[in-house]
């Protein structure tokens, strides 16, 4: 049975259609210069038909230091206008949509200048395994806390219903919380409320641009991808300070991100994450009754049914589902088979590296790369 995942829920000032909520995917398909297309449009416009809620992408605070050179960004006049339109087609269909914020750096900056190991650049051309760059240690971690807030305040004149912030899979935020990625002495550093900080400052600007109902935040714990993680009970009691830290300040919600192998590569002969039942370990803590529990990564619809009916879970942030099927949440509705077969080859794109220049996106090429970025895209077909 899936029926509680089709309940409403009060998510802020929001009340979604269903419990259904799809993940920030990255797609790597606003080619060539980071700005949202038509494409991308009718990619959240086909979801948005059904999901309770939509996350976008990860979207790029500034052009600096990405592994994803066709990621969105939302640091331009060109850009908010380009994500005003998507906005515009996700209402036009009932939905909602949250932009997911994410950072980088160029220099690519991170809390210490620790190189991850096994990451790798996929597009750059005649460099197929280039990996990651030694990062520079940011000076002054407030400069970072203000690209958010910039990007914050964009997405709200895009028209977004909300942000969250992307403190998962190693990214940036991850990094301050990892006492292996993080070897500062100052006050971003050592303590755990220290390596907290980063975190809770940066929700702290999101929450004076959006008010705290419109914000949320993702998070896995149990690390592994981009080489962070640490020792069980550090692990669990760092997460247990930062949520419980999060939980003050009432924000919409809070997404935990369980473990999952596809992310958490293998360094160095054995696993970078630490494998802990993520739900049932920090769901308790979120005592707030304004902030609500998401759970996300590797769920059925009738796993998620059974999470949101014994009240562990609010609601389901489904991730891979929606890529193959455009009309998800209706087919749960109507116990339709989830039989969309994945693309694989189609995640990231079907095309080479092309560069970031207008010049050379004319003519028969550009026209090519347009029917080659539809593959395993927005080519997936609705139940029947």
């Amino acid at each position: 049975m899936t029926s509680a995942l089709l309940n409403p829920l009060k998510l802020g000032p929001y009340t979604t259609r269903n419990r259904i909520f799809m993940s920030a995917l990255t797609r790597n398909r606003s080619v060539p210069t980071n700005v949202p297309n038509e494409l991308n449009l009718e990619y959240y416009r086909q979801r948005a038909r059904s999901a309770g809620l939509i996350v976008t992408e990860g979207i790029l605070v500034a052009q600096q230091g990405t592994e994803w050179p066709h990621a969105p960004g939302i640091w331009s006049r060109e850009q908010v206008e380009a994500w005003r339109k998507v906005t515009n087609a996700v209402h036009a269909e009932g939905g909602l949509i949250y932009a997911q914020q994410i950072a980088s750096g160029q220099p690519v900056y991170a809390p210490s200048a620790i190189a991850a190991r096994e990451g790798k650049f996929r597009h750059i051309p005649g460099k197929p395994n280039a990996t990651y760059v030694t990062p520079t240690e940011i000076d002054d971690p407030k400069k970072l806390v203000t690209l958010f807030k910039k990007a914050a305040i964009n997405a709200k004149e895009a028209g977004f219903d909300g942000v969250e912030y992307h403190g998962a899979n190693g990214y940036l935020p991850t990094q301050f919380l990892d006492s292996a990625a993080n070897h500062r002495t100052d006050s971003y550093g050592g303590s755990i409320p220290n390596r907290a900080r980063f975190v809770l400052e940066s929700l702290s600007e999101l929450i004076e641009v959006w008010g705290p109902g419109r914000v949320g935040i993702k998070l896995s714990p149990s690390g592994g991808y981009n080489d962070v993680g640490m020792p069980l009970e550090e692990t669990i009691e760092t997460f247990s300070y930062l949520i419980q830290e999060i939980d003050k300040l009432g924000i919409g919600y809070i997404t935990l991100t369980r473990y999952g192998e596809a992310f958490d590569p293998v360094i160095d002969g054995k696993r970078r994450g630490t494998p802990h039942d993520v739900v049932a370990t920090y769901g308790p803590l979120v005592k707030n009754p304004k902030t609500v529990v998401l759970a996300n990564s590797g769920f059925t619809p009738e796993e998620g049914a059974q999470h949101v009916s014994n009240g562990s879970a609010a609601a389901i942030v489904y991730g891979m589902l929606w890529i193959a099927h455009p009309d998800l949440a209706r087919r749960i509705q109507e116990g339709k088979p989830l039989d969309g077969q994945l693309d694989m080859g189609g995640f990231f794109g079907h095309y080479p590296p092309y560069p970031h220049s207008e010049d050379l996106m004319k003519g028969k090429q550009l026209e090519q790369l347009k029917e080659d970025l539809k593959k395993g895209y927005t080519d997936y077909p609705d139940a029947v």
